[in-house]
């Protein structure tokens, strides 16, 4: 889930012990979650499980719990070890990963295709007449870019922690885990679906694909490739793709069956397709009525922003919630709106606590506020505390 989220380096370098589990190892062994690790409770108008084979969207829990780029809040993101964990701790779902291409045309799992923040390519001196300045989605930024690597060279670089001021603890596993490709995720899929005798769901993000078009590196066509080869291009495969680019979901609506998903970001804010195409709309245009049915011509949810659920005031209070989850349910969409953290920076301000900027709030309080809207799911970065927020709810 990506670049259009605020920013996340806010905040000091305070400790804290991990809630609702101890998580044990590079995997990681789950403790007391009261049966949800398995991920066998049933939802408010969801089935059991984390999504029978076969059975689509609709055979998710509901609310489902998204593991956001993995178990981000305890491992480097998009990581196998990210990965992994999130399954552990029993994500139904996890995001598996933001997708950018190679120089030679590989899909890699990386928050952004800038890399200088999440891998340490910057203590390779090999590549240091690799960093420049690119223009990225209209931004400036200086760095690495994957699109400047083949495979081969960025498989030499191993992933570290994206916010380490905000999740020191993360940083004990920097270098443990390289750059995986999105076919060793598609085979992890398989290896773990086997293992655990119940379906194991991805959620791709094709990240900025109108950018990499533009530089010959189309993405959609190489996710539909691998998808295909791999037998999940399917309505009911496990694999729901995403994008912030409306035009990049309807292209993908076209070359697979998939279930799809607009993100969207803050009310104010345009999809860079619609930018670079001169599509004066806005995301308060996509999120009326009318704008809604018309996503629902070609994708099968919204993954908006949490602020579009329910607002913040300037002091950062939750105010009411708007019309979206109803507006969206009537356009027959699923919602699952993005990120729920732990940590008090990234929560609502009733739902601080204490005086260590980095120390977890009431983050359950926050879960019962979203959950209460009627929303499908949500994004996590601690998918544990998630399952336990959502037991309480769905056995309230």
């Amino acid at each position: 889930m990506g670049t259009q989220e605020p920013d996340e380096r806010a905040g000091g370098t305070g400790r804290r012990a991990l809630l609702g589990a101890a998580v044990l190892g590079a995997g990681g062994a789950v403790l007391g979650l009261s049966g949800t690790a398995a991920a066998t409770g049933s939802g408010k108008g969801g089935g059991k499980g984390g999504g029978k084979s076969g059975g689509g969207v609709k055979s998710l829990p509901v609310p489902t719990i998204v593991g956001h780029r993995g178990a981000s809040g305890y491992r480097p993101e998009h990581t196998l070890g990210s990965y992994q964990l999130a399954l552990d701790m029993g994500a139904h779902i996890v995001e598996a990963g933001d997708l950018v291409p190679t120089k030679d045309g590989h899909l890699v799992c990386r928050h952004e295709p800038e890399i200088g923040g999440t891998t340490d390519v910057a203590d390779h001196p090999e590549f240091a007449d690799r960093k420049r300045t690119k223009s990225l989605d209209g931004t400036a930024t200086t760095g690495w870019f994957t699109e400047d690597f083949t495979l081969a060279e960025l498989k030499t670089l191993r992933a570290v922690e994206r916010i380490p001021a905000n999740r020191p603890h993360n940083t004990l596993y920097d270098g443990r885990w390289e750059i995986p490709t999105f076919e060793e995720v598609l085979r992890w899929q398989d290896e773990q679906t086997r293992s655990r005798g119940e379906q194991v769901w991805i959620y791709p993000e094709l990240k900025h694909p109108t950018y990499f078009r533009e530089q010959g590196l189309p993405t959609e066509e190489r996710l539909a490739k691998l998808l295909r080869g791999h037998g999940k291009d399917k309505k009911n495969s496990p694999v729901i793709v995403q994008s912030f680019e409306p035009t990049s979901i309807q292209r993908m609506n076209k070359l697979v069956g998939n279930p799809l998903a607009v993100l969207l970001s803050g009310a104010g804010s345009r999809p860079w397709d619609f930018v670079r195409s001169g599509d004066p709309r806005t995301v308060a245009d996509l999120i009326t009525p009318e704008g809604l049915r018309e996503i629902a011509t070609y994708a099968d949810g919204i993954g908006p922003d949490l602020g579009l659920v329910i607002p913040r005031d300037a002091a950062g209070r939750l105010t009411e919630p708007t019309t979206l989850v109803r507006d969206a349910h009537r356009a027959g969409l699923i919602l699952h709106p993005y990120t729920l953290r732990n940590e008090n920076p990234f929560l609502p301000a009733e739902f601080r606590e204490g005086t260590d900027a980095d120390a977890y709030g009431d983050v359950f309080g926050a879960y019962r506020a979203y959950f209460a809207t009627g929303i499908d799911g949500i994004f996590t970065d601690q998918p544990d505390t998630g399952l336990l927020a959502r037991e309480d709810f769905v056995n309230s």
